[in-house]
């Protein structure tokens, strides 16, 4: 199995080492056959907090057939991530992902542009919650179902409301990729309660 970590410009380091971490451990101490695939859209994104990351993939290099699920971390708006998070071949991204039925697992504000590429109309997610709701009312402004919870997950797509939940979420993803009980031995071997 393979996971695209996609990172957009002014990604959360956090948010994006968690799934590395997660899926890392299930491979190395556990067999489990999971890849993690790193992307964006020049091979080297600058985070939030301007720490450089090299990627694997271009975006005009990913095939979303080679992969079972994506993964996106959140950013901040000041370090330029909707530049790149709602650029319209990152949404068509997006779209081909859900349209072959694949997982998507988003942190935080990374649920936006999910919502902005449509394929959350009148489904249930969540998004930051402080802040007055603010980004909870903008993911809204896309036929979102918007619940103020930790995580939603609505059949394939996962989102979460702040970075707090990072970690629950590559978890998240790590069950529907295999099984509770796997899930379950890495959470346990990384020191999580279930």
């Amino acid at each position: 199995m393979k996971v695209l970590v996609f990172l957009a410009k002014g990604f959360e380091t956090m948010e994006f080492s968690v799934f590395v971490d997660v899926m890392g451990w299930a491979r190395n101490d556990y067999d489990y056959d999971i890849n993690v695939v790193t992307g964006g859209f020049k091979k080297q994104v600058v985070s939030t907090f301007n720490v450089p990351v090299l990627v694997d993939k271009t975006i005009d290099e990913i095939c979303v057939d080679d992969y079972d699920a994506l993964a996106i971390p959140g950013g901040f708006e000041e370090f330029g991530f909707y530049d790149e998070a709602y650029d319209i071949s990152f949404l068509d991204l997006i779209r081909e992902f859900d349209a072959k039925g694949k997982i998507i697992a988003t942190i935080c504000v990374a649920a936006l542009p999910v919502g902005k590429s449509g394929v959350l109309k009148n489904r249930k997610a969540t998004t930051y919650h402080l802040k007055d709701g603010q980004r909870q009312k903008q993911l809204s402004k896309f036929d979102v179902n918007v619940v103020n919870e930790p995580i939603v997950v609505d059949r394939n797509i996962i989102t979460s409301y702040c970075p707090e939940t990072a970690p629950h979420v590559a978890f998240k993803l790590l069950e529907m990729l295999t099984s509770k009980e796997h899930m379950e031995v890495v959470k346990l071997a990384m020191g999580f309660k279930l």
